[in-house]
């Protein structure tokens, strides 16, 4: 029992400061702590120096430090016996500081400053240690210890797991030398989902006593990202932009689908109605570099070349992806202007996951783009952008074993496509009013539209001329904690599949944020045509496209166009609760083209109201832990029940859980 209290004695703990920051005007200064009576304990301080002490009878130890130590925040390490502690110490040297003349704004200087009386500046080691008064020292100087290899690897210094004081994981301090930082970030990103979408049954129905077309509606989705990023950069980045970077992002992920009828899945109907899979991708690589500083004010140009993410205007309705390519991009005149020149050799996506492939899928995107802030009127900014796309569309079977290239729809034959879109769009407020818009037009040619077919009269070329416009206004006002909205969206449609020319409205690679977004039901879940390989609307996406696949297919530009009329209201419940609400009546702008697919005619043009209510909670007031979930109903319409012969409504039910550090 001796031997044992005694080994207890000895690890017991160390304390510094009674466990409290220190604050120090000058040296000396006076360290004091506990331990164990009579033990030696071992003070250091970075890139100060070490000290020695001895515990009284009490238990009580003082320390009078005398080396230099310079102005900054520093950390006090104290050994004895194998048990280590360690506190903060916040160091302001005393003295006058030089200021700039309040009268006067001081002259521009581009050169190195005249300093009148260089005796009054004090010395500061870095930014990143700049002392606050006694105060603000209420935070804790440790979080849970990093593992010792770890340790060993990136010091001690802000080394910890805790990401609400300073870290070197989180880019706070530099990570070697005076600014290079490494930012690591890990999210865990949950989803699971519950609908009910028109299913066709096939032949090989699941109860085999069924003869209608549309069978079993019911749908469950499990989706699980784990992602791991990277993120190695130089720069002393409040103050001006990046001058290299290095980024990787890995991405882990795990699907489950549960339907009702069988031959969805894969083709074979064996297969049953259930598939789980997997994918793991290198979804971000690239390197970014600052080419030049182009004024004293820190305008800039610089590139980046890899796998990138890039979004080529405020929504997302023409192109958001992350993807192979190169891109050139910075600023002028303060910051009032930016610019984009991007080249994409887009990458295959797998199939299920929708993470990048290492195949190329002989898609060519080229996009250029400037913005213009404060245009006409403060705080408004203004875009203008050209997009061109050529997808040359060999054939291609997605993972499930389902061709996508070229669509099977039609005349299924492989085609080159070569689109230019044209576009404006705007984002900000005037006045008290937030107003964003867009409107696009893409003109170009389709070798052989799937849809379309041969030319009928024989001429000398089968392909079609694509002229097809878009547009969107939302404008909303922002009341206290409430911000009612109105918004439309219209998409132009085909009214003449066979005339040879092209004019319903497709994106290249959307994800478009508008009309109630990724709560709406029309927004968030694809609705496939029955008995056709192609889909009325894809996931993810507001546009009629009648696509065999958003992420593998081309783009068409003959379809129904597309119009929707919104209203909603976003409400601040809490801090930490916010809640989004969209109604939209929903109208096809063209019904030929899918008549023509479906051998059906008179379609009526409303598919239906789509309500929704999503809410998004975060429990800690930041970004670390996010819980957003949702309902959405699709009323169905005239032209919806035509199509799918559904009169009762469809729901949809999603939770997503997305932790990050």
């Amino acid at each position: 029992m001796l031997v044992a209290t005694y080994a207890v004695a000895q690890t017991a703990p160390i304390t510094i400061n009674d466990d409290r920051p220190l604050y120090a005007e000058g040296v000396p200064f006076m360290l004091s702590g506990t331990s164990l009576p009579g033990a030696v304990i071992t003070i250091s301080i970075e890139k100060s120096g070490n000290g020695q002490t001895t515990a009284d009878a009490n238990g009580q130890w003082t320390l009078m430090w005398t080396a230099p130590v310079k102005t900054g925040t520093w950390t006090i390490t104290a050994t004895s016996g194998g048990v280590t502690a360690t506190q903060l110490l916040r160091v302001q040297i005393q003295g006058n500081v030089q200021r700039q003349p309040m009268i006067e704004p001081p002259p521009l200087r581009y050169g190195t400053p005249e300093l009148p009386n260089p005796d009054t500046y004090q010395e500061m080691t870095d930014r990143w240690r700049i002392t606050p008064p006694p105060y603000e020292l209420t935070e804790k100087p440790k979080g849970r210890p990093i593992p010792k290899r770890l340790k060993e690897i990136i010091g001690q210094e802000g080394a910890t797991l805790d990401p609400y004081n300073t870290n070197l994981l989180k880019g706070d301090l530099p990570i070697f030398g005076k600014d290079w930082f490494l930012n690591l970030t890990a999210i865990s990103d949950t989803l699971a989902e519950s609908r009910t979408l028109p299913t066709p049954s096939g032949v090989s129905a699941v109860k085999p006593t069924s003869i209608t077309v549309f069978g079993k509606d019911n749908q469950n989705l499990f989706n699980e990202n784990l992602i791991a990023s990277f993120d190695l950069f130089q720069g002393l980045t409040a103050f001006k932009p990046i001058e290299q970077r290095y980024k990787i992002t890995l991405i882990g992920n795990l699907n489950y689908v549960h339907l009702r009828e069988n031959g969805l899945v894969k083709p074979d109907v064996r297969r049953g109605t259930s598939r789980t899979d997997g994918d793991v991708a290198l979804q971000e690589f690239f390197y970014e570099r600052k080419i030049a500083d182009l004024s004293p004010n820190y305008d800039f140009i610089s590139f980046r070349a890899g796998s990138q993410p890039f979004n080529s205007d405020f929504r997302g309705f023409i192109f958001n992806d992350t993807n192979l390519g190169f891109r050139v991009f910075g600023n002028y005149a303060s910051n009032r202007y930016q610019y984009n020149l991007a080249v994409f050799d887009r990458l295959e996506k797998d199939t299920n996951s929708g993470l990048n492939t290492r195949d190329l899928r002989d898609q060519k995107v080229v996009i250029a783009n400037v913005y213009w802030q404060d245009f006409l009127v403060h705080g408004y900014t203004q875009q203008f952008s050209f997009h061109f796309v050529r997808d040359e569309g060999p054939f291609h079977y997605d993972r499930n074993g389902v061709l996508v290239r070229p669509a099977p729809v039609g005349v299924f034959t492989p085609h080159e496509i070569r689109a230019a879109y044209l576009g404006e769009s705007g984002l900000g407020h005037i006045g008290r009013f937030n107003v964003d818009h867009a409107v696009y037009y893409v003109f170009g040619h389709d070798d052989l539209n799937p849809i379309a077919g041969p030319d009928p009269n024989l001429r000398d070329s089968n392909g079609v001329r694509i002229g097809a416009g878009m547009a969107a206004l939302e404008v909303s006002y922002d009341r206290d904690w409430y911000r009612p909205r109105l918004a439309f969206f219209y998409a132009t449609g085909d009214h003449d599949p066979r005339d040879r020319k092209a004019t319903g409205f497709d994106a290249i690679y959307d994800s478009p944020n508008f009309a109630g977004g990724g709560f709406s039901f029309f927004n968030r879940l694809g609705i496939r045509l029955a008995g056709s390989g192609v889909a009325l609307v894809e996931r993810g996406s507001l546009l009629t496209s009648l696509r065999s696949s958003k992420d593998e297919g081309q783009p068409n530009y003959v379809n129904p166009g597309v119009q929707i009329a919104s209203a909603g209201i976003d409400v601040d419940v809490t801090p930490r609760l916010k809640a989004i609400g969209t109604a939209n009546y929903i109208r096809l702008d063209a019904t030929q083209s899918v008549e023509a697919i479906l051998f059906q005619g008179n379609i009526h043009k409303t598919l239906g109201t789509d309500i929704s209510l999503g809410l998004r909670y975060r429990p800690m007031l930041n970004q670390n832990v996010v819980i957003v979930g949702g309902t959405a109903v699709l009323l169905p319409g005239r032209g919806f029940k035509d199509i799918y012969e559904k009169n009762r409504p469809l729901v949809h039910v999603f939770t997503n859980v997305i932790l990050t550090f």
